[in-house]
């Protein structure tokens, strides 16, 4: 399968400062966000968790590397991953739903975003390398951004999907959920 690409957001911003604009949003909203990392590794986390009093909106995340762990903590079916692999636009989606579940605390996590993909070296279930898959979840809407093709090694595969899906989030909490600025 080839990886149409997918124009991805360019900013001179840090994904510090954009995850401080995340997490000030949510704050002021009186919401909160959970992480479910696949190919990124808890760098998306690290990126939220940076962030001076991230704890007021980050409730936490998990990272299912492993298929099993998207199976078990996520709940999603093995006959899915099975037909679709995990690098799918309806896993990410599914990931990012359930680590609401899987991060509720007295209350279900307002939103949820996911990262799933293949960083290489080597393709994954017939995807090739840099193909990355964002979502976003909340109870009335979802987002699902790619497939991306990001191009680099390892190392700029994964910070290229944590800068995109930090953006597309800040953007998507702006325009599509009327989260002010």
């Amino acid at each position: 399968m080839a990886c149409g690409y997918l124009r991805c957001t360019r900013s001179s911003e840090t994904p510090k400062e954009v995850a401080s604009e995340i997490l000030g949003l949510l704050k002021e909203a009186g919401q909160t966000i959970s992480v479910a990392e696949s190919l990124t590794g808890g760098l998306l986390m690290g990126a939220l968790t940076s962030v001076r009093g991230s704890s007021a909106a980050f409730r936490g995340g998990v990272v299912t590397y492993a298929t099993a762990l998207k199976e078990k903590l996520l709940n999603i079916s093995p006959e899915r991953i099975a037909r679709l692999g995990v690098v799918d636009p309806s896993v990410a989606q599914l990931m990012a739903a359930g680590v609401r579940d899987l991060t509720a605390v007295g209350t279900r996590t307002t939103w949820g975003i996911s990262t799933t993909g293949v960083a290489g070296p080597d393709t994954q279930d017939g995807k090739p390398v840099g193909m990355v898959y964002i979502a976003l979840a909340a109870d009335d809407r979802s987002e699902i951004w790619g497939p991306f093709c990001f191009p680099g090694d390892r190392d700029q595969i994964r910070r290229a999907t944590v800068m995109e899906a930090l953006v597309r989030t800040r953007d998507a909490l702006v325009k599509f959920y009327g989260v002010d600025r």
